[in-house]
């Protein structure tokens, strides 16, 4: 008996506060066959990652509100990601 493993996409998570740069980056990226989610603020990337931690994440540094460095701490001082 053979195991066909059946591979989901990777999962990268792009956040920038520029729309424009979003959609780029989901159309480059989808086309070669990565699931991509998109947020436009850090705070929103904070929840995505709870919810579901991403494979990657694409992260803009300058950001309103919770800027990449912070997204970045967070992040990293939770044991659970």
């Amino acid at each position: 008996m053979s195991l066909i493993k059946i591979s989901k996409p990777d999962r990268i998570l792009a956040v920038d506060d520029t729309r424009d740069n979003l959609i780029l980056v989901k159309t480059i990226l989808e086309s070669e066959g990565y699931e991509i989610e998109l947020a436009m603020e850090g705070k929103t990337a904070l929840e995505k990652v709870n919810q579901s931690p991403p494979d990657l994440i694409l992260l803009d540094v300058m950001m309103p509100g919770i800027d990449g460095y912070e997204v970045t701490r967070c992040i990293r001082n939770d044991p659970n990601l």
